[in-house]
């Protein structure tokens, strides 16, 4: 991969240049500060616990994920599980209810050119003809996006549906680094695969990062329930698809083949 593609969601803040005096803010933490216990709780829901992070809400995983205090009482139930390679993943929490629709709202804090970008990603979904659908409100919204405090080292952060069967709801946005006007098809790329985290879905090179992120081969997380392949996607790899976990500054991934294939089989 290219040196120059930035993760969109990165874990740790040396992928960027973050000034050396630049304020940390204190709901977020390095891990050490995040116990042993929660890190193996962490792991053995399926997912990486390296560079994790204690952020509002619970803890930052694999970059962009929020796993909440009530995801790790998880840790005990899962179940092993056999996945592939390359294909398209949810996990075992989904939107239940359906047909429903789904309300996202956007804060004032954020940019206003920031609207028009979630516009172009509930179109994405809309578009797809699903039992979901999504509609943007002022307030009151199952999905509010809001701003990253400062500091944050991430461009976008999610977590996934509770429990009850309903979308996460939050994600938070790091409009200071991707800038007040970025490009509308990137930006609507960005929030549409954070409202896909909110729905259950998780990155499609779960297997290896390193696919769309570079470096060295990284498997986010232990073969288990956390990461459940969609029958029907691919067992190669998928380039263009708009759940892998990182993307290059510009690029623009609206929903491919095999992300239809996996948004109608679930949705």
């Amino acid at each position: 991969m290219k040196s120059n593609r930035f993760l969109v969601l990165a874990a740790i803040a040396a992928v960027f240049s973050f000034s050396s005096c630049q304020k940390e803010d204190d709901a977020i933490a390095t891990q050490s500060e995040v116990s042993e216990s929660t890190l193996t709780q962490i792991k053995n829901l399926g997912f990486n616990n390296k560079n994790v992070q204690r952020v509002e809400g619970g803890y930052l995983v694999e970059g962009d994920i929020v796993l909440t205090e009530d995801n790790l009482k998880e840790a005990g139930q899962v179940q092993a599980l056999r996945v592939g390679e390359a294909e398209q993943y949810r996990t075992t929490r989904l939107v239940t209810g359906l047909p429903r629709t789904i309300t996202v709202s956007i804060s004032s804090t954020l940019p206003t050119s920031y609207v028009a970008a979630l516009d172009e990603a509930i179109a994405r979904y809309n578009a797809q003809g699903l039992r979901i659908t999504f509609r943007r409100v002022s307030s009151g919204a199952n999905i509010a996006l809001t701003k990253a405090p400062s500091g944050a080292s991430y461009l976008a952060s999610a977590g996934f549906p509770t429990s009850g069967g309903n979308p996460y709801n939050s994600v938070v946005v790091n409009s200071t680094y991707i800038g007040t006007n970025p490009n509308r098809s990137y930006l609507a790329t960005i929030l549409a695969h954070e409202i896909g985290h909110c729905i259950g879905f998780r990155h499609t090179d779960y297997m290896d990062r390193s696919y769309s992120c570079g470096g060295g081969y990284t498997n986010e997380g232990a073969s288990t329930v956390g990461a459940i392949q969609i029958p029907g996607t691919p067992a190669s790899a998928d380039p263009n698809s708009w759940m892998l976990a990182c993307i290059g500054t510009g690029a623009s991934r609206p929903f491919n083949a095999n992300d239809r294939t996996a948004l109608n089989y679930i949705y």
